[in-house]
């Protein structure tokens, strides 16, 4: 402790130097915490998603519909659990550019516990749409910006249009669904039932089918399976797990894990020579200062310690402090990334490249200043 004021004085010798060093670092570890929080957050918000869900959908994109009658085929797949299906409709509420989403749903508990992170429904809720046919929950969103309550009666305007040859569909608000997914706040749920009865065509057919298998391990043998088993039917069909598919969307958007790791890379060699730069200038201004230390009894090793400590206190203060910011603006991020949250591990390993970012950049001005010469530094030499 009783070289705390020799380390700050140290320290602060030159304001203008130390400052640029430690506004450096920060930056250096603001741009690390939130690329590998990104990286570390998307990898861990990917292994949170579950494993044993399978989607089922049409095999060619903007293919025929998938029937619902095939339902009862991929029940009886070996490793099938549970099945449920959803289908769309997609209108506007009173004005062209106000686009309202409709997921047509089969009011079973299953939803209450299908995909939590991305979309939640409460037993009440759930309850309350499966007793009123017209019923629907909507977003808080929809709530908000249309100024809608439980108990009122909506129109939505559809090109889907019904037996009566009319476009006008009749919704019965009887509560809410927490929807998560970024872009998706005009989020309607009304019943399958309902809309499947009341539409002109497509009826009796869904948009995809929902899978639970009983082992997650299983998952992409049980999506195999389903695959293999409608090849010859009118529709086929592709099914992959929540999840692949996540890590699919992932892969979709380029190796994250590559161009995050040689950004981080090249910023933080850049942020040695840099710091190595300023503490060999730092040590050669010095060289009088330290001659004097050691004619007074400082040792090789206590030189190079105090030199260390320094390097350690300025490099661990500034992470510390970009870390923080990273931390703060990370949620700014999460926005389009459901689930997505900075584990603590990111802090720990940003503390850790600190201090190695210390120890190499001291290691060379360090080693110089401890075998320096008294007579040689006290002459000039």
């Amino acid at each position: 402790m009783k070289y705390l004021p020799l380390v700050w004085s140290g320290i602060w010798r030159k304001p203008v130097r130390t400052a640029l060093i430690l506004f450096q670092v920060v930056v250096a570890f603001a741009l690390f915490g939130v690329l590998q929080g990104m990286k570390t957050g998307v990898t861990y918000a990917i292994t949170k998603v579950r494993a044993d869900l399978l989607f089922v959908a049409p095999a060619v994109q903007g293919a025929a519909r998938l029937p619902i009658a095939d339902m009862s085929r991929i029940r009886s797949i070996a490793g099938v659990k549970t099945v449920t299906y959803a289908d769309a409709l997609v209108g506007t509420y009173q004005k062209p550019t106000q686009v309202v989403g409709v997921l047509a749903m089969e009011p079973i508990d299953l939803w209450t516990t299908l995909v939590p992170d991305l979309f939640q429904i409460l037993p009440k809720d759930l309850e309350a749409l499966r007793q009123t046919r017209t019923g629907a929950l909507i977003t808080s969103d929809l709530a908000e910006k249309y100024g809608w309550h439980v108990g009122e009666q909506i129109s939505i305007t559809s090109n889907t249009l019904q037996t009566n040859g009319s476009g006008a569909w009749t919704f019965n608000i009887v509560g809410t669904v927490s929807d998560h997914e970024p872009g998706e706040g005009g989020l309607m749920v009304a019943n399958y039932a309902y809309l499947d009865d009341a539409r002109a065509n497509d009826k009796g057919t869904v948009r995809n089918f929902y899978v639970v298998v009983s082992d997650p391990k299983r998952a992409a043998a049980v999506a195999d399976a389903i695959d293999r088993s409608f090849v010859n039917s009118a529709v086929g069909t592709r099914t992959q797990s929540l999840r692949a598919n996540a890590e699919q969307a992932l892969q979709s958007i380029g190796d994250l894990d590559f161009a995050i790791r040689w950004v981080i890379s090249a910023v933080l060699i850049a942020l040695v020579f840099s710091t190595a730069m300023m503490m060999m200038q730092t040590m050669r201004e010095r060289t009088p200062e330290l001659a004097v230390l050691k004619t007074i009894g400082f040792s090789d090793r206590s030189v190079f310690l105090l030199l260390t400590t320094e390097s350690l206190a300025i490099c661990i203060a500034a992470a510390l402090v970009g870390l923080a910011l990273s931390w703060i603006a990370f949620p700014l991020a999460a926005k389009y990334v459901p689930g997505l949250t900075m584990p603590m591990v990111v802090v720990g390993l940003g503390v850790v490249g600190a201090v190695l970012l210390a120890l190499i950049s001291v290691s060379v001005p360090g080693y110089r200043a401890a075998r320096l010469q008294v007579v040689d530094a006290l002459a000039g030499r």
